[in-house]
């Protein structure tokens, strides 16, 4: 499990273009991994819509902000498109950063087990290294958190 002062692990996902993004193009940036379960479900779309309308007071802290699912890029294309989402959304459709960062777990929901992902966001500091974890993430207010934890850090 990843703890705060932890180096993030590096990594490269498809963006909803099917552009390469690598974590450690974005060294010296604060970084925003945040985590969700599925494109097109209400709490998703309401982070996705909440992150995109902070988006312009996330650059002018030298901050960008991904969001990263199982679903594929055509999915997050659409889910984009749909919403007119302006957050970058990367696809992990094979769960490798999902487990890297510890969101991939079992859940139990209605008492049946799956494997799904825990909404998590991890704030990673121009130095690469994990700043804060948010686990079990209620969506409300939760962009507004995360940008008050950069600004309290700068």
């Amino acid at each position: 499990m990843l703890t705060i002062g932890d180096i993030a692990p590096d990594f490269t996902l498809p963006d909803q273009n099917g552009s390469e993004v690598r974590l450690s193009d974005f060294a010296g940036r604060w970084v925003v991994l945040y985590f969700y379960p599925k494109d097109n479900t209400s709490g998703c779309t309401q982070e996705a819509l909440d992150f995109t309308e902070h988006l312009g007071e996330y650059k002018k802290l030298n901050a960008k902000v991904f969001g990263i699912s199982p679903d594929s890029v055509e999915s997050h294309r659409k889910f984009i498109r749909k919403h007119d989402l302006k957050v970058d959304l990367l696809a992990d459709p094979e769960h490798t950063v999902l487990k890297k960062y510890g969101v991939w777990r079992e859940k139990l929901m209605v008492g049946r087990k799956y494997f799904g992902v825990v909404r998590t966001t991890y704030l990673i500091n121009p130095e690469g290294r994990i700043e804060k974890i948010w686990e079990k993430v209620k969506v409300a207010g939760h962009a507004d958190a995360v940008m008050c934890e950069i600004q309290d850090s700068i």
